[in-house]
């Protein structure tokens, strides 16, 4: 029981410093899930946040002060890969912010604490922006195409093009087969309504061959 306590207490810089890496990573999460980033709301999501800040800043402790163990440990490092496919670039700068904090909380816990404060405030005020400007009336933000398999979708096939859909802001995918003479449009929004309104508008449409409509 003393060598625990006596390892507690010759090492209680490191161990506030993984603490505070632990739930800097997770403040991170929590952000993001208020902002409905829902990918980031899974339980690998939740662990990869929580640990990864952890996992670097003891690895940064470690090898700090010593060039072989450095160089060794680089080597092994290597061999490690993150095989998931990432979907999206924001989904890669979190996970080197999350990197990122893991070191600074090792050299200095005061830039590691100012990183996560940049990163939830950026993360929180943009959502916020998004929402004051729906509330106006007009989208900040358009969507990926791999965010619109979150949201609302609508597809319409029809034998010829049609105008408003063309220059429609939630328009994702266009495809046209010459051969047919048939399009092809995908759109998506994270509003139910938006979508609503553009079918009933194309179900007028004599050119309309087809309407699918999926909702989130």
């Amino acid at each position: 029981m003393l060598t625990i306590l006596q390892i507690f207490s010759d090492n209680s810089v490191v161990f506030f410093g993984a603490f505070l890496a632990m739930i800097s990573g997770l403040s991170v999460r929590i952000s993001l899930s208020l902002a409905k980033q829902k990918w980031a709301s899974t339980y690998h999501h939740t662990m990869s946040y929580v640990l990864l800040p952890l996992i670097t800043l003891i690895i940064t402790t470690v090898i700090s002060g010593n060039i072989a163990l450095s160089l060794g440990m680089i080597g092994a490092l290597s061999i490690v890969r993150f095989r998931t496919p990432v979907k999206n670039p924001f989904e890669l700068v979190v996970f080197f912010a999350l990197i990122t904090i893991g070191i600074s909380m090792s050299v200095n816990a005061q830039y590691g604490l100012l990183l996560v404060i940049a990163v939830d405030a950026v993360i929180l005020i943009s959502y916020l922006i998004e929402v004051a400007g729906k509330k106006l009336g007009f989208h900040v933000y358009s969507l990926s195409f791999e965010e619109g398999n979150a949201h609302n979708i609508l597809e319409i096939s029809a034998s010829e093009n049609i105008p408003f859909l063309d220059t429609n802001k939630f328009l994702l995918q266009y495809t046209s087969n010459k051969a047919s003479g048939e399009v092809h449009y995908r759109l998506a929004s994270k509003s139910r309504d938006d979508i609503e309104k553009i079918r009933l508008s194309a179900e007028g449409n004599k050119s309309i061959l087809g309407i699918e409509l999926r909702f989130s």
